[in-house]
């Protein structure tokens, strides 16, 4: 089974990749925007992409890891300066993303919807 990971936060992001052992196995990551009091995320794309990754998730490794990162909330992420944007490994310029860690394997935006591309990527363990 995908072992599953939450973080917040880029400085929390940072910390829990540096320390972060995944032996070997598929590191997956998804970049999204942070969810409000009721639950949801204040980014639509990130809401609407939701369950086509969660569907496609199923057709991943049972031995690989998959990292849900929130990104902050609207304000954090629109900032131009955001660390997640600027970072090398993440470089970031729309959410929903999802890429394949130290890998070129990466999904934007819209892709995200899109069921095929999803279980490409998923299934992919080059």
């Amino acid at each position: 089974m995908v072992q599953k990971h939450s973080v917040a936060g880029y400085e929390n992001f940072v910390s829990f990749m540096k320390d972060f052992q995944s032996n070997g196995q598929m590191v997956n990551i998804l970049f999204s925007g942070a969810k409000l009091e009721n639950g949801v995320s204040w980014c639509s794309d990130c809401v609407e992409a939701a369950p086509f990754i969660e569907a496609a998730l199923a057709t991943a490794p049972a031995e690989s890891h998959f990292i849900h990162v929130d990104v902050g909330d609207r304000p954090t992420w629109k900032d131009m300066n955001n660390p997640f944007r600027k970072n090398s490994d993440t470089h970031l310029s729309v959410i929903p993303t999802l890429i394949r860690w130290k890998n070129p394997q990466r999904l934007e935006g819209e892709q995200c919807c899109k069921a095929d591309l999803l279980e490409m990527f998923f299934a992919d363990e080059d």
